[in-house]
């Protein structure tokens, strides 16, 4: 298996331990995501000590002020890196509004436009208020009209039902973590049921979202077999077929 987003800069173990755990329970690769210049750097960082991680390199939507042309100038020169494959996380929170919407709009084209240019995957934040559907439509707006050929990567998707298939009709890759198991999840389990074999990405985003198993204490990257076993039963599916699947899709998003 493989998680596709995780933080583990900011996950209480040393990554040493984490990686260790993640490898005893068949985790083969982790994507470490940065979110500003600091955690871009010490991703790259924990990509370069273990061969089983690698580095997505961008700027939060939460940090979004003051990104400029010198913060996509950086984020585009350590896109040369060999250990890193994409591009964010970018995109919109309109739930902490922490930067000015306008703002995290222009940070977010420029990180297109970073992912097109340097041929990388695109890792995609949207985050609405409950009850709230702004940021959804503003973020598939803005990829449909200016990511057109950029592999774009829906991060802990929360797209509904019925948006799912806008998604998936443009090749947008659905990855889901360990709120796909919580027990009022029934709309982003049935989301997840819709979404193509070919398609289809697991993450944790540690350490946030631990799954329910394990509820309430910081996630990490060896949990991402418990998502997939939730996604795989949901799928009606055998682990290891989804594994197979999920393990090429990853393989040709990341080209690792």
């Amino acid at each position: 298996m493989v998680d596709t987003h995780a933080h583990l800069g900011i996950c209480e173990p040393p990554d040493a331990e984490l990686v260790d755990r993640a490898r005893r329970v068949g985790v083969r690769r982790v994507l470490t995501v940065g979110m500003d210049e600091a955690s871009n750097r010490e991703a790259i960082g924990a990509a370069e000590a273990h061969q089983e991680v690698f580095a997505s390199a961008g700027r939060h939507p939460n940090a979004a002020s003051g990104f400029d042309e010198a913060a996509a100038a950086d984020i585009e020169g350590l896109a040369a890196h060999e250990r890193v494959v994409a591009i964010g996380e970018t995109g919109l929170d309109y739930y902490r509004d922490r930067a000015p919407r306008e703002e995290q709009r222009a940070a977010f084209e420029a990180q297109i436009e970073i992912a097109r240019r340097t041929e990388l995957a695109l890792v995609v934040h949207m985050r609405d208020p409950r009850g709230g559907d702004a940021a959804l439509t503003d973020t598939f707006e803005a990829l449909a009209s200016k990511a057109e050929g950029v592999t774009v990567i829906l991060h802990c998707c929360s797209a509904p039902p019925g948006r799912i298939g806008e998604a998936t009709e443009r090749g947008w890759y659905c990855s889901f973590a360990g709120n796909v198991t919580y027990p009022n999840a029934d709309e982003l389990r049935e989301a997840a049921r819709l979404v193509p074999d070919e398609l289809l990405l697991v993450e944790t985003d540690s350490p946030f979202l631990a799954p329910q198993a394990t509820r309430g204490k910081p996630n990490q990257p060896a949990n991402v077999v418990d998502v997939a076993a939730a996604l795989a039963d949901e799928r009606g599916v055998g682990y290891d077929e989804l594994e197979r699947s999920v393990e090429a899709n990853a393989a040709r998003v990341f080209q690792w």
